[in-house]
């Protein structure tokens, strides 16, 4: 029994891990060394055996010989050698080898497990808002949140209609055959798969069954057992590619792979059966647990076509990595090494070529067919060869299976229910459009019976009656027996390896991580350093006397800024965390390890940091400041900087934890520092804190800091000593006028509390990890037409739509244009040459990457470019469309054939860009109606501007989606299909001559393409010319084009001709060069043509395709058209306007400004979280503070009020600037585009910028200055209240322009945050509240004058209470007095205050116009 289980349990590994098998060339006959050495291993124990092998080597000598190894001690090249061997076959070589792994198997009687996945009535609805009440507004996003408080008390009903996703769906996935999932997007892909892998998510109603070999998915772990493959490509950016597999194979484990093993080795041994030596050695390594670097990563990266670029980072957004297609293959291969026995795979193909995707599926088709794998695989956009490959089709429309079978019977279906695949078709592009209301009609077979609109629900009804669907319902109706289900296919244990070899997993990835990003941690040591320098320079204890409580005043401010400086150098830590956050969530998901084991080595390895940053500041400061000479002192001081850093650290990953997004964590974020940082002794001294916030003060870890480096230096030495007229120590005075401890115990007290708050922090960090789910998740606006319509779908079935796909064809357009061709003649275009291959030895300065490249574009011709990746189309098109940004073009270019100037041509021509930018907080309407506006002439009025727009929305098909939010991509609003289109509009209102677009159909499913190509077409049969690049194109796609300009590597064209119908015209012309072989019947002409042209077949045929093309009758007939083309024609006129742009400045302003609005209306996480996070302040500050405005008793009280102005311009003034950073650079990059198309002049879309802003913070500036004013109870008269507001309002102003300057000037936003950051610092520390200008010395005096922050405080402090004559008792002075003795400050100075602020906010708002006029950091 125990052996019978043992072989039984032990084959599950083999699933995955055997994915990655392939032929290893062995010999057929051992010699006499490999038998003997084979008998040697054979007796020695199992444990033994299982971690010894035969490694066959090459003596140099052309033959091979046999060593015996350690299987944990094998090399890096040992490996390499293997898996070489293994996969030297390139053809059939994975095939032969799991065959021969499954022969091994076999032979013995070893068991592989299965796993038969059914799914009965399964149904998945969502709560969706619909229409204008789903557009994320201001108002919409108060309403939300107050409606769903409502709803959890029951007193308002729920609002959300119900949207079904999939609508009682059923089906069985069968082991040992690949099953394809089709369909258009939003028919319920994603769903089903996630429903199928255990994956949905929890605010999904769900009702229905999915059970695996039977079991339900409570009886065992479906996170481990199967294999979810997301098409979001989520990695750590910082790690290579094979660290990112070899960390995710370490994690999985080897499952049974070693029991299976063991029992393999035993019945073998038992049976006097001797493996192959490299098959045996490869199940070893795979089997062999612990492995930094398993055999499997090499072969899963070998398989995938990654050992190419295994040692290359996975690069991030703001690092260069791998490509996306790459990037989309770790995405698979993280998931291939581990051991788990079923794989859903969700989009794997998007951004791979044809043949890479038929690879990677024909190697996954080997292994599921072979090891009898279970395999649901969805793909967008499958060429014939690679359909070909599945056994079996799923197909998805609007919730509704509609077949799910063999793909033999899937034409068969169709042909039943009146619709045909066409000869030339694509199978797959057939079965997604054919369930679509705008392409069905097309494939109707009965030409002479009116067609009727088939839903998907009619076609599910009709699949239930075909023979496929009558056998799916008998299968389904016989349970699966249970008994059969082998005892390794289902996995029950949470984790794959030991916890603790999971923490060591995680330590040594952390340690990893900390090298790569040692730049990070340098510059926060050197801005540290830097600001230790200032601080040193700053309090010189030369300049720093030790007489007075004054003097211990100016010591207590260097002491709190080391404080602050210390605890907020851990600040990037909540970046760093936030960012890797997605990635934790998917392993968390996966269950890679337990939350425990990621948050205790980010928080340990991170001690080494805190100990270097408090030296770097402990050893700059200390003597040069002036503090207590005493080296015990010092020592006591360095701890309690090292925990507060650490506190610091901790605290910032807990609020990222929790947050879970930036903005989230930053509002939260700066609202918990903020109480801390009141509350912490130094801002508001505890005799002033209210009752009711005495347990913050009590609570917050700077108050504790702040005790014990007080105390550790005020009762020191040179502080104890009495003053005269006093009867204390100096010491103790100084920090019982500051509300401090005077006990030496509170130094303890403090080192204590900062070590429980490091440990509470990690506590809280680790539960928001385990029990936290990511927030924001992507979320498309459902238009209600939409939803209504969706709902009516069974009533409007028998409506007739015969003739409607030509509707807008014969319509035309409302505005009337001028057709214009475009000719270039010899262009050649070259860019300096590149520093690394000059170092490389070539001799030349320039770069060639157009090489006298000719042709000619016309009206109504759809041309299209073509080429191999870095043969330059793209770069043609942007030549030719004036957008190159740097480079030397040579050559002729004429419009209509007068000399094309680029002023002009911009106002005639469209550039639809293969990355689809846009604003993403307008709807669709809006866009469009934006776009017209600013590019349509001035002559035309208003009324038909907004026809003309409708007008394109019906061409391009967006009109249901005329209320849909843009959104941003990948994140929310339109699909990309959908900003496709939207992309193709934008330009359109334009009512261009000439259409330029960059991959029009990159990224798209085969139905999204053909909408896409349908918008392109339509646009040519208005008369207009039109230029696509495109990569490679479906014989569809591309027999959609007129005309074809083909060019090769180098910048070379091959090829400018007609494509013909059916590509005959390409197909003749290269059929008649000699050596070229003839096309295949059904073949894709665009792929033969790359095939035959490629630069491989020119060395083989030893001809020059491009000398071939201009030795052609074609090269001399395009020659001639050109000529003809770049004549004017008689009576013609050039292209002339009297102004730059269409519309006149006040214009542009205005619609700029129009835009603005809507897009900050719509963003609610900037206006709406900006509006609570300032009356949470407010409120805050309100309490905190509490009637001490109208307290001048002592110079405390003083303190007290300057503090409070103090926090608050700070706090609420950083938040602005960083808030408005990600927004104005979101927008930057629309920016470029708008002006590239000469949209509107620079300074008018920065004035708009600047001017939308005012009325939100004016706003905010009044919420928060009633509520602070009234609580704190400043004195309540016209002027003081006007001026207070004023200050606010102006401080908040040149805060905001500043953050906008900052990305204006700045390359990338990254940047700015870090430039913005080290101003803010510097501006908080000469603001005249740490140390008063009276006290700064004078070699920085200049800076405080130059610091805006520091002409606040004094317009506000000048402005409450410059005037007040009231004598504070312990200074025996005026409060005038003093201000105007200890901080410098004169009621008579206010004016001048008022008018410094609002230049400094003229000033950025200025520099903001003037960079975004002058500064270009796009590079094309």
């Amino acid at each position: 029994m125990a052996s019978n289980s043992l072989r039984l349990s032990s084959s599950s590994v083999w699933r995955n891990s055997v994915d990655v098998f392939s032929q290893s060339s062995t010999r057929d006959s051992y010699d006499d060394e490999e038998a003997l050495k084979w008998a040697t291993l054979q007796k020695l124990a199992t444990y033994n055996r299982l971690k010894k092998g035969l490694l066959v080597k090459s003596n140099g000598s052309g033959g091979n010989s046999i060593d015996e190894v350690d299987i944990q001690n094998l090399g890096v090249q040992e490996k390499k050698e293997l898996i070489e061997r293994l996969m030297r076959d390139s053809e059939g070589g994975n095939e032969k080898f799991l065959l021969k792994l499954r022969k091994r198997l076999d032979r013995v009687g070893i068991d592989l497990p299965k796993i038969e996945v059914r799914f009965e009535h399964l149904k998945v609805d969502a709560k969706v808002y619909v229409g204008s009440r789903a557009l994320p507004s201001f108002l919409n996003s108060v309403w939300n949140m107050l409606e769903g408080f409502f709803n959890c008390l029951h007193i308002l009903p729920d609002r959300k209609k119900n949207l079904s996703i999939l609508s009682d769906v059923s089906g069985i996935i069968k082991p040992g055959r690949m099953a394809l999932l089709l369909g258009p997007p939003s028919s319920g892909k994603t769903t089903l798969l996630l429903a199928l892998a255990g994956r949905l998510d929890s605010d999904l109603k769900v009702s229905g069954r999915v059970t695996y070999n039977g079991h339900e998915m409570h009886e065992f772990v479906p996170n481990r057992t199967a294999a979810y493959i997301s098409q979001n490509d989520c990695h750590i950016g910082e790690l290579t590619v094979k660290e990112t597999l070899a960390f995710s194979a370490r994690c999985q484990g080897i499952g049974f792979r070693y029991e299976m093993l063991a029992e393999l080795s035993r019945r073998e041994k038992e049976a006097n059966v001797k493996p192959d030596p490299d098959i045996d050695l490869f199940m070893k390594a795979a089997a062999t647990e612990g492995q930094e670097a398993s055999v499997v990563t090499d072969y899963v990266l070998k398989l995938l076509g990654l050992d190419i670029c295994a040692n290359t980072v996975v690069g991030s957004d703001m690092m260069r990595g791998i490509s996306g297609g790459q990037k989309k293959r770790v995405t698979t291969g993280e998931m291939l090494v581990g051991p788990s026995n079923a794989l859903f795979m969700d989009e794997i193909s998007t951004g791979l070529d044809s043949s890479t995707t038929y690879q990677i599926v024909n190697s996954l088709g080997h292994t599921v067919h072979i090891l009898e794998g279970t395999a649901v695989i969805s793909l967008l956009q499958p060429d014939p060869e690679t359909y070909n490959l599945f056994d079996d089709i799923i197909l998805l429309s609007d919730g509704h299976i509609v077949y799910q079978g063999p793909r033999e019977h899937v034409l068969e279906f169709f042909e039943s229910m009146g619709f045909k695949c066409p000869d030339r078709k694509g199978v797959a592009d057939f079965l997604q459009e054919v369930t679509s209301k705008q392409d069905q009609e097309k494939y109707w077979l009965h030409r002479d019976e009116p067609h009727r609109f088939i839903p998907a629900q009619e076609f599910s009804k009709a699949y239930q009656a075909f023979h496929v669907g009558q056998r799916m319902r008998v299968d389904l109706g016989t349970p699966f027996d249970k008994s059969k289900s082998h005892p390794a296919a289902l996995t029950t244990n949470k984790f794959g390896v030991k916890k603790m070899e999971l923490l060591k997993a995680c330590t040594s990835r952390e340690i990893l991580l900390m090298k790569r990003n040692a730049f990070l941690y340098i510059f926060k040591s050197s801005q540290l350093f830097l600001m230790a320098l200032i601080a040193m320079t700053l309090f010189l204890r030369t300049n720093m006397h030790k007489e007075s409580v004054k003097d211990g005043g100016i010591y207590m401010g260097a002491l709190f800024f080391t404080v602050t400086c210390i605890m907020f150098n851990g600040m990037p830590e909540m970046a760093i965390t936030m960012g890797r956050l997605p990635v934790f969530y998917k392993h968390r998901d996966l269950q890679f390890y337990p939350p425990w084991s990621y948050s205790l080595p980010a928080w340990i390895i991170k001690i080494p940091i805190s100990v270097i940053e408090a030296f770097v500041w402990i050893v700059l400061t200390y003597y040069v400041i002036g503090l207590d000479p005493n080296v015990g002192r010092l020592f006591k001081q360095y701890l309690l900087l090292v925990l507060l850093n650490q506190m610091g650290t901790a605290l910032y990953r807990c609020i990222a934890a929790i947050g879970r997004t930036l903005v989230v964590a930053n509002k939260c974020g700066s609202f918990a520092l903020l109480i801390l940082f009141a509350l912490g002794g130094f801002v508001l001294s505890r005799d002033n804190v209210h009752v009711w916030w005495i347990w913050g003060y009590w609570l917050s870890p700077m108050m504790y800091g702040m005790n014990a480096i007080a105390v550790n230096e005020f009762l020191g030495h040179q502080w104890n000593r009495v003053v005269p007229n006093t009867t204390e120590p100096l010491g103790i005075m100084i920090l019982k006028s500051r509300g401090f401890f005077p006990y030496a115990y509170w130094y303890w007290i403090g080192v204590g509390a900062l070590l429980g708050f490091t440990l509470l922090f990690n506590f809280c960090f680790t539960l928001a990890l385990s029990f936290l789910d990511p927030i924001g998740k992507p979320q498309a606006v459902m238009p209600e037409e939409s939803y209504e319509g969706r709902s009516r779908e069974s009533i409007d079935q028998g409506r007739n739509s015969h003739g409607e796909a030509n509707h807008n064809r014969r319509k035309g357009m409302v505005l009337p244009f001028e057709p214009h061709s475009i000719t270039f003649d010899d262009i050649t275009y070259s860019v300096d040459m590149p520093q690394q291959l000059k170092e490389q030895g070539i001799p030349e300065n320039k770069l060639m990457l157009l090489k006298g490249v000719s042709g000619a574009f016309r009206p109504g011709v759809l041309t299209a470019l073509m080429g191999v990746s870095g043969a330059g189309k793209t770069t043609l098109m942007d030549v030719l469309a004036g957008r190159k940004t740097g480079g030397y073009i040579e050559g002729h270019i004429t419009i209509s054939g007068y000399p094309k100037k680029q002023e002009t041509f911009a106002r005639i021509s469209g550039y639809c860009e293969q990355n689809d930018i846009h604003s993403p907080h307008v709807t669709v309407y809006e866009s469009l109606l934006y776009s017209a506006w600013l590019r349509l002439p001035s002559d035309v009025n208003s009324e038909r501007k907004k026809m003309f727009v409708d007008e394109v929305m019906e061409l391009v098909e967006l009109k249901s989606l005329r209320d849909a939010l843009v959104g941003l991509p990948g994140v929310s609003g339109l699909s990309t299909e959908q900003r496709k289109r939207l992309t193709i509009a934008v330009e359109l209102v334009a009512n261009p001559s000439i259409i330029f677009m960059d991959e029009p159909t990159s990224g798209l499913d085969a139905r999204a393409a053909a909408i896409v190509m349908r918008t392109v077409r339509n646009t040519v049969d208005t008369g207009r010319t039109v230029v696509c690049t495109i990569h490679q194109p479906s014989i569809d796609i591309f027999e959609a084009f007129d005309e074809l300009l083909l060019m090769k590597q180098g910048g070379l064209e091959l090829y400018v001709g007609p494509v013909g119908r059916h590509s005959c015209e390409l197909i003749k012309y290269f059929e008649e060069i000699e050596g070229i072989n003839k096309i295949r019947e059904g073949y894709n002409p665009a792929t033969w043509a790359l095939e035959v042209t490629s630069s491989n077949q020119e060395l083989i045929l030893g001809v020059d395709f491009t000398e071939v093309y201009r030795n052609s009758d074609l090269y001399r007939r395009n020659k001639a058209l050109i000529k003809e083309l770049s004549t004017p024609q008689p009576g013609s006129r050039d292209l002339s306007f009297r102004t730059q742009y269409s519309q006149s400045f006040l214009i542009q302003f205005l619609t700029c400004l129009w835009k603005q609005r809507a897009s900050y209306w719509r963003n609610p996480p900037y206006t709406a979280a900006r509006f609570f996070f300032t009356t949470s302040i407010a409120l805050l500050f309100g309490t905190m503070f509490w009637d001490l405005g109208n307290k001048r008793r002592v110079r405390q009280d003083l303190f007290n009020s300057m503090g409070c102005m103090y926090s608050a311009v700070t706090f609420i003034g950083i938040q602005n600037a960083s808030s408005v950073q990600p927004v104005v650079a979101v927008e930057k990059t629309v920016f470029y585009r708008e002006r590239a198309a000469g949209m509107y002049s620079s300074m008018a879309y920065a004035l708009a910028q600047v001017l939308v802003e005012i009325p939100y913070i004016f706003v905010q500036t009044v919420v928060y200055g009633v509520i602070v004013y009234s609580m704190i109870g400043f004195e309540w008269t016209a002027a003081k209240f006007f001026w207070y507001i004023f200050f606010m309002f102006v401080t908040l102003l040149y805060y905001t322009f500043f953050g906008m300057m900052t990305v204006a000037v700045a390359p990338n936003p990254s940047i700015a945050s870090i430039v913005s950051g080290l101003f803010f610092g510097l501006w908080n520390l000469f603001a005249g509240f740490i140390v008063p200008r009276t006290r700064i010395p004078i070699w920085w005096r200049w800076y405080y004058w130059a610091n805006p922050v520091a002409w606040t405080l004094y317009g506000l402090l000048a402005s409450q209470y410059g005037d007040v004559k009231d004598v504070l008792e312990d200074e025996h002075v005026s409060v005038a007095e003093f201000l105007q003795t200890y901080f410098g400050y004169e009621h008579d100075f206010i004016g001048v205050s008022a008018a410094v602020v609002s230049g400094f906010t003229l000033l950025f708002a200025f520099v903001f116009a003037l960079s975004t006029r002058v500064l270009n950091f796009q590079n094309r």
